[in-house]
């Protein structure tokens, strides 16, 4: 109804063929520090035991949520997960708006835990990567309400809320596949009736090219690192 933005879909494109690449340089620059991790790991549940797979899921969305809660939280994260949340419009193409720096601002440090409790690095990875496949079809606003499922699942009505820049919905609905660590933690939050979401960034960046989504909040962050007498200050997410 509102048209679409064919323009921030061909900027989605171009941004998620650079995270593809930047993902490859990653997983081949820290494989070695996953297999070190999971040589000196007291334990080693075995990849062929489906209960070592149920375990991990659990797991692997303990800490994608707490992964995804400090992006929000940390302005080093933030620089790179701010990509994703750029789109102005809510579709499956803004899925794959994804940062280039996902190595540089450390996202990685939580999922060496999982590999240094005892799964297997393959285990982890893939099931962070299903997760995230899982998630690609969350971002529409095609989809309503899916009953009881939104009491377990991240759904589309829950994805939709974490994307909006209104003020009383930012930095909320952090999970991954499950919903219920918002619920424990604290961060779940709903629509309200009425309420019109707004998507994109609260701060808007200065232009929609994809090189100034990819390193436009890691120019901000360096600026104001310069400008502030303390780190800390710098550091923190607006």
């Amino acid at each position: 109804r509102r048209g679409y933005d064919g323009a921030g879909a061909w900027t989605s494109l171009v941004v998620g063929f650079g995270h593809v690449a930047s993902v490859a340089v990653g997983v081949a620059a820290l494989g070695g520090l996953f297999l070190a991790a999971a040589r000196v790991a007291p334990l080693h549940f075995p990849l062929g035991d489906a209960r070592a797979w149920i375990a991990c899921f659990f797991v692997v969305e303990f800490f994608y949520y707490w992964q995804h809660r400090a992006s929000h939280a940390v302005r080093w994260m933030w620089a790179t997960h701010a990509v994703h949340h750029s789109a102005e419009q809510l579709t499956l193409l803004s899925a794959i708006r994804l940062g280039w720096t996902g190595a540089f601002s450390l996202e990685w440090l939580f999922y060496v835990v999982p590999v240094l409790i005892g799964f297997d690095p393959r285990m982890v990875f893939v099931l962070l990567t299903l997760g995230l496949r899982y998630q690609f079809f969350l971002h529409t606003e095609a989809v309503g309400m899916l009953g009881p499922l939104e009491w377990i699942f991240n759904t589309p009505a829950h994805h939709r809320v974490h994307h909006a820049c209104n003020a009383e919905y930012l930095d909320c609905n952090f999970g991954g596949v499950l919903i219920v660590f918002d619920r424990l933690f604290g961060t779940l939050r709903t629509q309200a009736a009425g309420t019109a979401l707004r998507y994109g960034l609260a701060h808007p960046l200065p232009s929609q090219r994809p090189l100034t989504i990819a390193f436009g909040e890691w120019r901000g962050l360096f600026r104001d690192l310069r400008a502030r007498a303390n780190l800390r200050g710098a550091m923190q997410t607006a």
